[in-house]
């Protein structure tokens, strides 16, 4: 079937860790959300699949950070970003968006513009998300803090929910240029902050996303961006923590 043809769908035979959508609802002021993912691996093949139900309530939801993982220690342009959200009552959570792929396929940044992939909203604990990345792929991980008012990340955190909620209904293809990681962590900033940020070759390039957020006063710090790359790296962290039930407090130092 020519790429240009195929329909998106939620019934494939996906890999495990992508198999689960989020569900989400809404009860006043709090959220309820099932599949939360929890896995614990072992090695990049080798895993324990879990998933929780959690409540949160977002009069507690206080502070957001933008996470980077570039896919190599050789060039940080290609990468991968999520957002994780801090709560008052020592609750955290991650956002990632992501190509959900199928048994046995790989990631491919051309299969990606041809509507191989479908979208999906991956919705999990830190101690599976970031550490899968820090630890387990050992590839870069940045944890950066963002500068934004606890009503600020309550607004970023309730236009993800609500983007992850629709593609319940409404099946995407993911695209390596258009509809990915980062422009959905855009879209998401965008509808709350003015003015927007452009999207340029520092999104298209999502490895360099830091430095396009560091140059707009956007990540929580006066340190340098070369300082803040070292300050806010945080695999040596995540190492030492994994399989700490207090993960999330180690790895912000």
């Amino acid at each position: 079937m020519m790429p240009f043809h195929r329909r998106a769908s939620h019934e494939r035979r996906w890999r495990p860790e992508q198999a689960l959508l989020p569900h989400i609802s809404f009860e006043d002021r709090l959220v309820h959300i099932r599949n939360v993912r929890d896995f614990i691996f072992h090695s990049p093949e080798d895993y324990t699949p879990g998933y929780r139900n959690n409540t949160y309530h977002l009069d507690r939801l206080e502070r957001v950070w933008f996470v980077l993982a570039p896919f190599t220690r050789d060039w940080r342009g290609l990468a991968h970003s999520f957002l994780s959200f801090g709560f008052s009552d020592a609750q955290y959570i991650s956002i990632s968006v992501e190509a959900r792929r199928e048994a046995g396929q790989r990631y491919s940044l051309l299969k990606g513009a041809l509507r191989q992939y479908e979208l999906m909203y991956v919705i999990g604990e830190e101690r599976d998300l970031i550490g899968l990345r820090a630890v387990t792929w050992d590839t870069p991980v940045y944890l950066y803090p963002m500068r934004a008012t606890a009503e600020q990340a309550q607004g970023v955190f309730l236009g993800m929910l609500r983007r992850a909620q629709k593609l319940e209904q409404r099946k995407e293809f993911y695209n390596t240029f258009t509809n990915n990681c980062t422009t959905n962590i855009l879209q998401a900033v965008n509808a709350i902050a003015a003015p927007p940020i452009p999207f340029g070759l520092k999104i298209l390039l999502p490895g360099y996303s830091d430095a396009l957020a560091h140059e707009r006063g956007l990540i929580d710090t006066e340190l340098s961006l070369k300082a803040a790359r070292a300050s806010f790296l945080i695999n040596a962290r995540a190492k030492a923590a994994i399989g700490q039930p207090d993960f999330s407090c180690r790895i912000r130092g």
